[in-house]
């Protein structure tokens, strides 16, 4: 989920609470909060905790809430692991290092640490594009006999390395897609659902494609997914969150510009978003204002 910012760059959680609801209306059975696309290398920790407790408290038990709590510091991930699990998240998202580029013994110890140091599910992030660094499926299957280590998001778009780690895992360590565009293929393979950008915007279809593979329905749900593609595509034109920020605001959502280093899509990027867009239903809806009687 994406962060929203008010007109002075500070975090806005009422409309964070306002925005997860909608997004689990939408079609999402869970969000996760202060992850790539939420921003998070340019959140402080009370903003994080700031974004956990208000998107709990607008969803409630209709959806989880998992926590991007982990970066290069192991010993802060644990530390904002614990506040958030003392927040009552649902699980945690660790992701792999960047800068530091540890070997994968290295990332073994990391996750291994912070895992243990909570009891909330946690859940791999692989995305080698932005960490320089992959996890390879010998670290993940490792990783995957950590009794509280559930699954993971893989964005490295190696399909050898993603159907390895499906094969090589037992069969309730779930696989998520970590790109939109590989939802389909993944799944196909024994994958178990999407960490979805695109879902902002077209959740229910993205569940209704899903739901075809389950049901063995492939051809359809392969149809579904060459309609969803160019939309898939074009939101990462540029950054992400950078197009699916704008895109959301253009529903009506007050969820501001991204925080430099990041800036908002010039004119033409705006124009492209716009017609390819506007060829799609949008699921996300704002919320009724409801009014009592004076």
């Amino acid at each position: 989920m994406i962060t929203p910012f008010d007109e002075d760059g500070a975090v806005d959680f009422d409309e964070a609470g306002r925005l997860a609801s909608a997004l689990v209306d939408s079609g999402s059975d869970g969000l996760v909060i202060t992850g790539t696309t939420g921003e998070t290398p340019t959140l402080s920790f009370d903003e994080k905790l700031g974004m956990y407790e208000a998107t709990k408290k607008a969803v409630g038990d209709r959806a989880a809430i998992i926590a991007g709590t982990t970066g290069y510091n192991t010993a802060e991930g644990i530390a904002l692991s614990k506040e958030a699990e003392a927040l009552g998240v649902d699980g945690i998202l660790m992701t792999v290092p960047s800068y530091n580029k540890p070997p994968q013994e290295g990332l073994y110890q990391h996750f291994k640490t912070i895992a243990e140091n909570v009891s909330l599910p946690c859940v791999l992030y692989n995305v080698p594009s932005r960490t320089a660094l992959n996890m390879t499926d010998e670290t993940t299957v490792r990783l995957s006999h950590i009794d509280n280590i559930v699954g993971t998001k893989e964005a490295s778009s190696d399909p050898v390395q993603i159907t390895k780690i499906i094969r090589d895992t037992d069969d309730d360590f779930k696989v998520w897609s970590g790109n939109d565009d590989e939802t389909f293929p993944i799944m196909c393979s024994g994958g178990y659902g999407i960490v979805s950008v695109a879902s902002h915007l077209v959740g229910s279809q993205i569940k209704t494609m899903m739901g075809l593979i389950l049901e063995g329905d492939i051809e359809s749900a392969a149809a579904e997914h060459l309609r969803l593609f160019e939309l898939f595509k074009i939101l990462f034109v540029v950054t992400n969150p950078i197009p699916v920020k704008y895109c959301v605001g253009k529903v009506g959502f007050n969820v501001g510009q991204p925080r430099l280093p990041l800036i908002p899509p010039d004119e033409g990027t705006a124009a492209t978003l716009d017609a390819v867009v506007s060829r799609y239903n949008i699921d996300l809806r704002l919320p009724v204002a409801v009014g009592g009687d004076d």
